[in-house]
């Protein structure tokens, strides 16, 4: 027993090392089979290292666009979804109204609603309001799938908050949406994070939407590299294009690591 105690957190270090490297095995594998030749071309002989992967993303319209079009749909999704989640996530942690809690688990119930199943009627109203096959038609489907959480994530961080705040700036003479944005929004600049990045992580991957609601423009990356796979599939530009794009999310984290850490570990989410 002695002996095992001694090499304990030994035996832990190692287990967590082969556990990250296992996880991280298919991402290196991916990164140098883009580097690879994997169809017969002109300049390249078959497994020769190139570029080429990734300047044909550049090159080809469609996969230039599928990055501008996911990019457009996380921006207009976060810009949506957040102002609209704040004041609502308010209402639920600080305020007292009939059918308040009914009303709370609707939304959670309507988010765990398969997106399928309601493609249909969201297919048909934005048939009769003339956005569909478009960018905003898409990020406004991603907004109402993504508004129920962000309000349950939110209203965690809002009820973190002492009230004792709010009663002293309205004493102050704060106005309730003066306060919620000068002292609210500082102490929930976590939650925020956190409610971005799930809103990304939807949009960026969701195909569903895409599918049904696009025919010829505001098709996603999830969806063009779905287009690669045919009888003669380059494996090379496909691992390609899925690296690049893995690079938005990357940058995400970094540029918001310590909110979302610290987000994470308030243990409300």
């Amino acid at each position: 027993m002695i002996f095992v105690y001694r090499y304990l957190p030994a035996l832990k270090g190692m287990v967590l090392l082969a556990f990250i490297l296992f996880a991280c095995l298919p991402l290196v594998q991916m990164t140098i089979i883009s580097f690879i030749v994997t169809l017969p071309k002109p300049n390249a002989g078959l497994g020769s290292l190139t570029l080429s992967n990734y300047a044909m993303i550049w090159k080809d319209p469609n996969l230039r666009h599928a990055f501008v079009n996911s990019i457009a749909y996380v921006l207009i999704n976060i810009c949506i979804t957040v102002p609209i989640a704040i004041p609502a996530a308010y209402a639920f942690a600080r305020m007292s109204f009939s059918g308040d809690k009914h009303l709370f688990l609707a939304f959670i119930a309507f988010r765990i609603t398969p997106p399928v199943v309601l493609t249909l009627p969201i297919f048909q109203l934005f048939s009769a309001l003339g956005i569909v096959n478009s960018v905003f038609g898409i990020a406004l489907a991603h907004c109402l799938f993504n508004l129920p959480i962000s309000i349950w994530i939110l209203q965690g961080f809002i009820s973190a908050v002492p009230k004792e705040i709010d009663e002293t700036a309205f004493l102050d003479g704060y106005s309730r949406p003066r306060f919620i944005w000068k002292f609210l929004l500082p102490q929930i600049a976590p939650g925020i994070a956190v409610t971005a990045f799930f809103c990304f992580m939807f949009s960026w991957v969701e195909v569903v939407f895409a599918r049904i609601l696009t025919t010829t423009n505001g098709k996603p990356i999830s969806m063009a590299i779905n287009s690669l796979f045919g009888f003669h599939t380059d494996i090379g530009l496909v691992m390609a294009v899925t690296t690049a794009s893995m690079i938005p999310g990357a940058v995400l984290l970094f540029a918001m690591r310590n909110h979302l850490s610290l987000g994470f570990r308030v243990g409300r989410v």
